[in-house]
């Protein structure tokens, strides 16, 4: 009967200190990877991102950085940074950004968009959708428009 009850109450200590899962991008831990100097996340990442980063950072993505910088920077403590927009779809998420708000367009609209650190390595644009996803199986405009369905 004693085992049971002990059984029992490991149990519930167990569920309480329930341990979450560390972030780790391709091997390096969170805190490692925002320390990273720019020359050694570009040994990280995808080979798409490599070369865009070995041929430079131009303009308009540094201006980006810099505007989520200063969000960051004018933000109270433990408070959200405010929202940048951008029209820059192609920019890749570096370390830096995580925990930023950016705002991005997708050719009608800006989607605010929270930057997480699983969102590291990825464009901005995958997270700013330009189409309507297609219903299907519903009738009304469209192709069959025309065709009469009669109600029953």
């Amino acid at each position: 009967m004693e085992n049971e009850t002990f059984d029992e109450q490991a149990a519930a200590e167990a569920r309480k200190k329930r341990t979450f899962r560390t972030f780790s991008y391709r091997g390096v831990d969170l805190e490692q990877l925002l320390d990273l100097s720019n020359e050694q996340l570009v040994t990280l990442v995808h080979s798409r991102a490599r070369r865009r980063f070995q041929r430079g950072l131009k303009r308009k993505p540094m201006g980006l950085i810099k505007k989520l910088r200063k969000a960051k920077k004018e933000a109270p403590l433990n408070e959200k940074p405010a929202v940048v927009k951008t029209h820059l779809r192609d920019m890749i998420i570096v370390p830096e950004m995580i925990g930023s708000q950016i705002a991005i367009y997708n050719g009608k609209t800006f989607n605010q968009v929270e930057i997480k650190a699983e969102m590291v390595g990825h464009y901005l644009g995958e997270f700013s959708i330009t189409y309507k996803p297609v219903r299907h199986g519903k009738s009304g405009s469209g192709g069959n428009a025309h065709r009469f369905i009669p109600l029953k």
